[in-house]
């Protein structure tokens, strides 16, 4: 997903993706040390994307707080 597409997602949509993404790393880590990943650079493709939507909510919370 590219950072155009997830700046059109509220927060809260942000924090689910973020928490999918979370999960999606976990399971391809357990899956490349257990030899079983046929595409290791899915796992690169989603610390990257999860890496987008972080910095995505980052932004928005610095300017919330400035705005206050």
């Amino acid at each position: 997903m590219k950072a155009r597409e997830l700046r059109d997602l509220s927060s809260d949509e942000l924090r689910a993706r973020e928490r999918e993404l979370l999960d999606e790393a976990f399971h391809l880590r357990m899956r490349r040390a257990t030899a079983q990943l046929a595409n290791p650079m899915k796992l690169r493709e989603t610390r990257r994307a999860l890496a987008r939507v972080k910095t995505l909510l980052r932004e928005r919370a610095t300017e919330g707080g400035a705005a206050k």
